[in-house]
């Protein structure tokens, strides 16, 4: 299973099992969540592609991480809840990260952090 499909499957049960009983503020949790999910999901995707192709195409791999940059920018304006918006200001941290070493010369950038940030979105997720 491809990191993008674990990551939105982990992300979207997680929201699913919130108990309808627990109120407004869980629920407004879950729906962010499920909103959010497929298009971190993509995010990672994108990312992982920008960095495959960056020692080949380093100008495909800046025009990728630029449409990250900007569907993060979505993402942190689409939610109110705290904790999400850690999360996805992590994701583009990490993405800023990728963007100085592909930009360094640096064929293989470190992406965990990026994995990190999806893995707290996974959490925060979680009731």
């Amino acid at each position: 299973m491809s990191a993008r499909r674990r990551i939105a499957l982990t992300i979207v049960t997680a929201a699913l099992v919130v108990p309808t009983a627990a109120g407004c503020g869980a629920l407004d949790k879950a729906l962010d969540c499920v909103a959010t999910a497929d298009a971190i999901a993509t995010s990672v995707d994108k990312l992982q592609q920008a960095v495959s192709s960056a020692a080949e195409d380093p100008t495909k791999a800046r025009e990728a991480l630029d449409d990250i940059d900007k569907e993060l920018d979505s993402l942190g304006d689409k939610t109110d809840n705290a904790d999400l918006t850690k999360a996805v200001d992590d994701l583009g941290k990490g993405v800023d990260n990728v963007r100085k070493s592909i930009e360094g010369g640096d064929a293989t950038p470190d992406i965990s952090p990026v994995t990190d940030a999806a893995t707290e979105i996974g959490k925060v997720c979680t009731p």
